[in-house]
């Protein structure tokens, strides 16, 4: 049984998931159990202020400690660095194209949109960076899965919104895409793009399973490394935050970034090391930040 929650995308992932494990285990009966979330359920406030991601995978983790799910399939950028008890990411899979997308009702790109033009996002970390380049845009609240953040675009209540270039094109809304953010311009959140399955740390056979459907040893160090720099950096859901990992030859390039929500001040790094190293290369790359005065933007977000 995989539990998953009931919006398009996470439909999309779960179904994906339930495909790869037809492929390497067809004698498995595989469902879905769809579950709704807290934060399904709370639309007009945003995450930042009453829970943070882990809002999206709180039940679904209930479920599989009851014992009534088997696997989860989450984004894993909606993972919170620490698991409910006796819980394990077993396996994630390769990265979708990980950037943040600009959606527009006409062919424009952040440096071109109209003065003072009305941009729809929750995201702190992409209010941050977008803020940086363009102080004069409007940044406002846009929650509800991704067709609904599409359809409130087309409906004219903003001039433009930023969801992540992965769930559209997962969709098969890739077209909806004005630009592609830029690595320069907008870092992207800590495994963007990259899906992992939740298993009881005790299930062997699901453990295994899931392995064997999705599993990549590039996506498993580039979640390592970013989830690093995520822990040792200590922010909440309020301190804009970002980590991506970039394969350079047999090395990981890491690039971060800590900034205030206004876009006023943005600390940047980036290391390389090998693969092998990963975690240690998100510690350093927090370390770096930290040492350029990350700590007070850390407590100046602070919730």
């Amino acid at each position: 049984m995989i539990a998953t929650r009931g919006s398009a995308l996470a439909l999309w992932q779960a179904n994906h998931v339930k495909a790869r494990l037809g492929v390497v285990a067809p004698g498995v009966t595989v469902e879905l159990m769809v579950i709704k979330t807290s934060g399904d359920k709370i639309q007009d406030i945003p995450l930042s202020k009453v829970g943070g991601k882990g809002l999206f995978v709180k039940e679904i983790e209930q479920a599989l400690v009851a014992r009534e799910a088997d696997l989860a399939v989450h984004s894993m950028k909606d993972v919170p660095p620490e698991l409910a008890e006796g819980l394990a990411i077993a396996a994630v899979s390769a990265r979708e194209v990980p950037w943040d997308a600009l959606c527009a009702r006409a062919p424009v790109t952040v440096d071109t949109l109209p003065q003072g033009a009305k941009i729809g996002t929750s995201s702190m970390r992409r209010q941050c960076q977008l803020l940086a380049r363009r102080p004069d845009l409007q940044i406002e609240m846009l929650r509800g899965n991704v067709p609904t953040r599409i359809k409130k675009l087309d409906d004219g209540m903003y001039d433009a919104v930023v969801l992540a270039a992965a769930g559209l094109t997962r969709l098969g809304m890739a077209d909806r895409i004005t630009q592609e953010l830029p690595l320069e311009l907008s870092i992207p959140a800590v495994a963007q793009g990259i899906l992992g399955i939740e298993t009881r740390s005790d299930d062997d056979f699901a453990r295994e399973l899931a392995r064997k459907a999705i599993h990549d040893d590039w996506g498993q160090a580039s979640v390592t490394a970013e989830r690093a720099f995520l822990a040792k950096m200590g922010g909440s859901c309020t301190t804009p935050l970002a980590a991506h990992a970039i394969q350079e030859g047999g090395a990981m390039k890491l690039v971060g970034m800590c900034g205030l929500p206004d876009g006023t001040k943005i600390l940047k790094a980036e290391y390389r090391d090998v693969m092998e190293n990963a975690a240690r290369l998100g510690e350093q790359l927090a370390d770096d930040l930290i040492a350029q005065g990350a700590n007070e933007i850390l407590a100046a977000t602070k919730d």
